[in-house]
């Protein structure tokens, strides 16, 4: 059964690891590859990936993405959601700070900032609008 909106928004505000897919060009399946997102519901979904990313490039060519999350524990139930990329800017330590504690204990955030500033470089900061939303609960099977 579909989830109603207050219930989709629900699942996508916990801390799931999302799969993102964007267009790839002609001849070629769509990229997909996982990555960490903010969610607030009756919000846009945002996520930081790396200015110079081969992921950051073809989302701004195609002007819109997806992503997926699902859990299959306690109960099978997924959440995609569709739309344009808008509000591209430069992500800030707080954006990665904020992104970190999401999906980190409070004590590896720290260790994490640093890492993630001296290897992964400046990062961008991309807003989805949604547009389109998939959902399904099958309860506990």
């Amino acid at each position: 059964m579909a989830l109603s909106k207050s219930e989709r928004e629900a699942f996508l505000s916990e801390p799931h690891v999302a799969a993102l897919s964007v267009e790839a060009g002609p001849g070629r399946a769509p990229l997909t590859v996982p990555i960490w997102y903010h969610y607030t519901p009756g919000g846009r979904p945002w996520l930081l990936t790396g200015t110079e990313s081969r992921k950051l490039n073809l989302i701004r060519a195609a002007g819109r993405f997806t992503l997926m999350v699902d859990s299959v524990s306690p109960k099978i139930m997924y959440v995609s959601v569709s739309g344009d990329a808008v509000d591209m800017t430069a992500g800030t330590r707080e954006d990665l700070r904020t992104m970190a504690s999401r999906y980190l204990p409070a004590e590896a955030v720290e260790p994490y900032l640093e890492m993630a500033e001296r290897d992964h470089g400046p990062q961008t900061k991309v807003y989805l609008e949604p547009r389109q939303w998939l959902s399904l609960d099958l309860g506990s099977l």
